[in-house]
C-alpha cells in the first residue's frame, strides 16, 4: 500500500500500482458531510479518475464510524471559494436570488453523485456507518455496496417538510430494490440498518467493520482482473438497459458492445490463452 495522499477533505490510496485507488472522506468531526468545497474536491478526484487509464476500479468509504451524514447543513454558500470545479460554482457566489444559489448548491451535489453513477470505472462503496440523506444517495450512486454490522441507511428528508426525492434517490432505490419498498422507505423516512439493507438487497454483504474496505478491495481486484474496456462497456450497458424500453433495444445496444468490444483483439488473445493454459494479456485503454 503506498501512502496516502491526503486533499481537503479525502485521503486517496493508490493500491496496485494506481489500477485500485481507495477515496476516503476525510471529515469525521462534521460526519464525513459534504459541503461546497468537499464537493468540489470530488468533482476533481472523480474527472482524474475517468481521465486514468491506469484506474480500474475504485473503493468509496468515510472515516471513522460514519459513511457520509449527507449534505454539510452548517456550511453557507460563502463557504464556496472554488469557482472552477463545475459549471454551477460561480453562481452559487454571486447569484443574488436564494432560489438560484440553493438550486447551484443542489446541482453541486447531485451532478457529483451522477459522476460517480457514469463513471467508466465501477466504484465500490464500503459503507462503514451512517448512509442518510445525501450519504444515502452516494452510496446508492455507486455500482456495488458493502456495509458494517453498524450501518444505517434512510432517505430521511421527507422528515423534513422537502420531498424525499432528492439526489438521484428516486432513480436509483426503486432500480435496486423494486418500487413498492422503495415507496414504503421514502414515504416514512425511517432509518433501517444493515441487515435489512442486505436483505432486501440493497447491499451484497454484511461485512466486520475492520475488514469491509478490504473486502470491497477484493472485489474491486476481481473486476480489475478483467480487461478495462469490457468492464468499462459491462457498466455503461448495465446501467444503459436498466432504462431499456424493450428487449429490442436491449439486445441491440448488447449486439453493438460486443461487436465493439472484439475490435479490440481482447476476446482473441484469451480465446489463444485459455487453449494454452495461459494467462490472458488484456489492452490499455
Amino acid at each position: 500500500m503506498s501512502t496516502p495522499a491526503t486533499a481537503s477533505a479525502f485521503t486517496i490510496d493508490h493500491l496496485d500500482d494506481g489500477a485500485i485507488p481507495v477515496l476516503t472522506i476525510n471529515r469525521p468531526r462534521r460526519g464525513n458531510a459534504l459541503d461546497s468545497q468537499t464537493l468540489a474536491e470530488l468533482h476533481r478526484i472523480l474527472d482524474n479518475i475517468n481521465g486514468d487509464p491506469q484506474v480500474r476500479a475504485v473503493v468509496l468509504t468515510g472515516t471513522g464510524t460514519v459513511f457520509c451524514a449527507g449534505a454539510d447543513i452548517k456550511a453557507g454558500p460563502d463557504d464556496f471559494t472554488d469557482h472552477d470545479a463545475t459549471p454551477y460554482g460561480s453562481l452559487q457566489v454571486r447569484a443574488s436570488s436564494a432560489t438560484a444559489v440553493t438550486m447551484a448548491a443542489q446541482e453541486l451535489m447531485t451532478s457529483a453523485f451522477e459522476k460517480i453513477h457514469r463513471l467508466r470505472q465501477p466504484v465500490i462503496a464500503a459503507v462503514n456507518g451512517a448512509a442518510v440523506g445525501g450519504g444515502f444517495a452516494l452510496a446508492l450512486a455507486c455500482d456495488i455496496r458493502y456495509a458494517t454490522p453498524n450501518a444505517t441507511f434512510g432517505a430521511v428528508f421527507i422528515r423534513h417538510g422537502v420531498s424525499s426525492c432528492d439526489m438521484g434517490t428516486s432513480y436509483h432505490l426503486p432500480r435496486l430494490v423494486g418500487a413498492s419498498r422503495s415507496a414504503e422507505l421514502m414515504l416514512t423516512g425511517r432509518v433501517f440498518d444493515a441487515a435489512e439493507a442486505a436483505k432486501i438487497g440493497l447491499v451484497l454483504d454484511v461485512v466486520d467493520a475492520d475488514a469491509v474496505v478490504e473486502h470491497a478491495i477484493e472485489k474491486a481486484r476481481e473486476i480489475a482482473g478483467h480487461s478495462p474496456l469490457a468492464v468499462w462497456m459491462t457498466k455503461e450497458t448495465m446501467w444503459q438497459n436498466v432504462d431499456s424500453p424493450s428487449l429490442r433495444h436491449a439486445l441491440d445496444i448488447e449486439n453493438r458492445t460486443q461487436v465493439l468490444c472484439t475490435s479490440t483483439g481482447d476476446l482473441a488473445s484469451s480465446f489463444s490463452a485459455f487453449r494454452t493454459d495461459g494467462t490472458s494479456t488484456w489492452k490499455p485503454l
